[in-house]
């Protein structure tokens, strides 16, 4: 095999479609764009969206619902997560730049305190929010909770 002589794959690979050049190529007079309208012409651009004058999909579906520009996110972080993190890195206080050091949640994100899995170790936790049953479970082991 030599760079010469490769070639691409048969059937891989389609010439161009020349129009406008004379009626003998079968794409002559009109370049295959049919007779007058808005395509036939040069410089036509369609709009976003736009489907021949029928109506658009956006303007069928109807509308629905609303976004609340005043919800405010929270990242949950368990306490089986916490649970591991203080086995993990020896500490008794977990706050929320610990977490954002362990790649837990990041520095954007605000944290919510979430009761899932089992906590064995006292442990002071900073967040911003905390679920009832994280709160509980806490302080069942000696611990405090503080928010932001």
């Amino acid at each position: 095999m030599k760079i010469h002589t490769l070639k691409p794959a048969e059937g891989s690979t389609k010439s161009n479609k020349r129009v406008g050049r004379g009626q003998g190529s079968g794409r002559g007079g009109t370049s295959t764009r049919g007779h007058k309208g808005a395509q036939s012409r040069s410089g036509y651009s369609r709009k976003f969206g736009f489907e021949g004058g029928q109506m658009p999909l956006q303007r069928r579906l109807p509308k629905f619902g609303f976004k609340n520009r005043f919800r405010v996110e929270y990242k949950g972080v368990n306490l089986d997560t916490i649970q591991s993190l203080s086995e993990k890195i020896k500490k008794e206080k977990i706050d929320v730049q610990v977490l954002i050091d362990n790649g837990v949640v990041k520095k954007s994100d605000l944290v919510k305190i979430l009761g899932r899995g089992a906590l064995t170790s006292k442990l002071d936790v900073t967040a911003h929010a905390f679920s009832a049953s994280a709160v509980e479970a806490i302080e069942k082991n000696g611990g405090s909770i503080s928010k932001l």
